[in-house]
């Protein structure tokens, strides 16, 4: 009798479903069981077992989704490794930088023959515009991110309040001025508290991103048509005289100041502790950095009393940021695991499912993931109004890509600065992104070492990114 009763109730719930016009599958329509695999250098595990559960009730060709995390460390190698030897999964995480690397790598979003495939309008709606310059190309999408990040600028309270600074600096010129208030150095002419940590390369957490940012911010053209690099670029009738002005050099002379113990600028140099070590000890007064670094200091420094603002910005300048973040794509060629005995599916049906997965995954609910009805006749009911990214972004406390999820994180106080800095971010196409951050790096260490000038640091390092 009890199992009669249930029985009813599901009958009736799966009627009110199909009534309703919720998208529900038609009885028998299970053709197969699915296993989707999806790799990633972050531990993401828990934060995205709800949401592979509850997939799974909706689309009933899917058996399970399983998340494989690999060390950041060797992400990159055993990830290319499993592709070349068609062992790869079928999903996995690329940060936006490698896009143009992995294009021939991963499979495109196909095109859509229902609701629940993602059109390019359709993400062009859902995504902050660094997200579209990045994952989509010609009208071809490549990838969904549930998040992405940019820099802000990590101020030392206590620093602050002693030196009577109340504010964080707004503006580059408010920048150097805060800098050099909270500076100090000993009568050997050691710095022994850094106002900021800028100007050098190798001791400094992701000193190319923040020489990149502080360049777009410029006005630098990164590569021209042609996808060839062009930093080194002169813009015409810029300057006040109507002369040339060379917005890249001009990056790079700023930044390698603050290292330079003849600047005014001087507050930094590569015998200091590595930057988030000289933070969170409370010798640096201020860094530039992503959110993921937040819990980073905290766990150095549990009694750090820092806050967090918006990065600093060129007066008279357009706003600008620059984002790094890891987005989810389809592998092109895997091999398709479904259960035994059970119909064995092709690789284009498998790229299919996984992107109707990411779809799902990604984009703003908009009702076309239904319930499901099994072959049996037993529908499995899920949360109607659960939202797969927020899910995602309570659980890991990462800035939003979606841009109606900016809106709800823009008030957030640990997320709000990098959820607002995400809509004015921006990326630029680099063919192999860690022989650029390599090369960017050398760059700065000439100049900071005397081996070349600006100008013709900043040539070499364009010839040498063109070359790839």
């Amino acid at each position: 009798m009890k199992i009669k009763k249930i029985f009813i109730a599901t009958f009736i719930l799966g009627t009110i479903l199909i009534v309703s016009g919720c998208g529900c599958k038609e009885k028998n329509s299970h053709l197969y069981d699915l296993s989707l695999e999806v790799w990633g250098p972050l531990d993401q595990d828990l934060a995205m077992r709800e949401i592979f559960d509850n997939y799974t009730k909706l689309n009933i060709n899917i058996a399970q989704i399983n998340y494989k995390k690999i060390p950041v460390d060797s992400y990159r190698k055993e990830l290319l490794d499993a592709l070349a030897t068609g062992q790869g999964p079928d999903i996995f995480m690329i940060n936006n930088s490698w896009v143009p690397a992995f294009s021939d790598k991963v499979a495109l979003a196909p095109t859509p023959t229902d609701l629940k495939m993602i059109t390019e309008q359709k993400f062009r709606n859902n995504f902050v515009d660094v997200v579209v310059s990045d994952f989509v190309n010609e009208g071809k999408i490549y990838g969904v991110p549930m998040s992405v990040d940019s820099l802000a600028l990590y101020y030392n309270k206590d620093l602050f309040n002693q030196a009577g600074i109340t504010t964080p600096p707004k503006t580059w010129n408010e920048f150097i001025d805060t800098a050099m208030k909270l500076t100090q150095v000993d009568a050997s002419g050691n710095i022994i508290q850094s106002g900021a940590a800028l100007g050098t390369a190798n001791n400094i957490n992701r000193a190319t991103d923040i020489l990149s940012l502080i360049m777009m911010q410029n006005g630098t053209k990164m590569t021209d048509e042609r996808g060839l690099a062009s930093f080194d670029d002169s813009i015409s009738g810029a300057s006040l005289s109507g002369g040339a002005v060379y917005p890249g050099e001009e990056a790079l002379n700023f930044y390698t100041r603050f290292s330079d113990s003849r600047s005014f600028n001087y507050t930094w140099n590569t015998n200091m502790h590595y930057s988030i070590d000289a933070f969170s000890e409370g010798t640096t007064a201020m860094m530039l950095n992503y959110s993921w670094n937040i819990d980073t200091v905290s766990a150095k420094a549990p009694k750090l009393n820092f806050g967090i603002a918006s990065v600093p910005q060129f007066e008279n300048k357009p706003a600008m940021n620059v984002a790094n973040y890891w987005g989810f794509v389809v592998g092109k060629n895997a091999i398709s695991k479904t259960a035994p005995n059970t119909p064995t599916v092709s690789n284009d049906t498998r790229i299919k499912e996984a992107w109707q997965f990411l779809t799902y995954f990604g984009a703003k609910p908009d009702g076309s993931f239904g319930s499901s009805v099994s072959t049996s006749g037993v529908g499995k009911t899920t949360n109607p109004n659960f939202d797969p990214a927020v899910s995602f972004l309570l659980k890991t406390g990462q800035p939003a890509a979606r841009r109606d999820l900016i809106e709800l994180q823009k008030t957030d106080a640990k997320i709000g600065v990098f959820a607002l800095g995400n809509l004015v971010a921006k990326s630029w196409r680099q063919k192999d992104a860690t022989a650029v951050e390599s090369i960017f790096a050398e760059m700065i260490d000439s100049v900071n070492k005397g081996q070349a000038t600006v100008s013709d640091a900043i040539k070499t390092a364009v010839q040498r990114v063109s070359n790839l």
